[in-house]
């Protein structure tokens, strides 16, 4: 992506959707009021320069997908989930919010699937919010407790409140399915992410990023119901 003295933060936005995030990330208006350069939003707004500069030129870096996840240690793949997919659910659900309450006011009139979009995306966005705490706090370091116990040979300590560790799997995986049955509608509703051929920035913004965010979440459930939960169950039979 090319960066001139000249060019619009509305430019940006136009030429590539997914820069719309960047701004939003950082407080810029990119809608009504995106027609002045990146420097002058910058300064208006006390964001560095550079550093978005350097964001935007690498929007579109394709993140490597095809990691052998299947090798990892489950440490390591918990820690993965946590630093990469907890880390953009908590930082895309605010931006998404903005976008979905803002949509829903302006265009809610005319095109009515846009209020029922924002519904549903509240309605997932609290049970994410509180299903990934109860990863965090509960399941996930419950299989680092399996996964010491193993090295260190000390099985004999684990006594886990919740019985076995199928019994917060099965939650997780309804709460999994329950989450990717919302974004279904959703799509559904958007006819699959596809904007009104009049959208304003902010309605292609919405659309465009919550593509985004269900592609991240089909990985990260994959990531969970397929390879890290039948590891942790497997794991605490081993253990006896």
């Amino acid at each position: 992506m090319e960066i001139t003295k000249d060019k619009t933060v509305a430019d940006f936005v136009t030429e590539n959707i997914k820069t719309a995030h960047i701004f939003k990330k950082h407080g810029i208006d990119f809608c009504c009021g995106g027609g002045i350069s990146v420097e002058e939003a910058c300064a208006k707004n006390n964001v560095n320069q550079l550093h978005l500069e350097k964001e935007l030129m690498e929007v579109d870096s394709i993140l490597d997908r095809t990691h052998n996840y299947d090798q990892w240690g489950l440490s390591f793949l918990i820690d993965h989930i946590i630093n990469v997919h907890h880390t953009y659910v908590n930082e895309s659900l605010p931006i998404l919010s903005e976008y979905a309450n803002k949509v829903a006011k302006v265009h809610g009139k005319h095109y009515t699937e846009v209020l029922e979009v924002n519904i549903l995306f509240h309605n997932v966005a609290n049970e994410l919010l509180s299903h990934l705490q109860k990863e965090e706090q509960v399941l996930f370091p419950y299989i680092k407790q399996l996964i010491n116990a193993e090295k260190e040979n000390e099985q004999e300590n684990i006594h886990p409140p919740f019985g076995s560790v199928n019994n917060p799997i099965r939650m997780m995986e309804h709460e999994h399915e329950n989450a990717g049955d919302i974004f279904k509608e959703i799509a559904k509703l958007t006819n699959n992410y596809t904007p009104p051929p009049e959208a304003c920035n902010t309605f292609r913004a919405l659309y465009a990023k919550l593509n985004e965010f269900e592609q991240d979440l089909h990985l990260h459930i994959h990531l969970e119901n397929n390879i890290l939960h039948p590891k942790a169950i497997a794991l605490e039979k081993r253990l006896g």
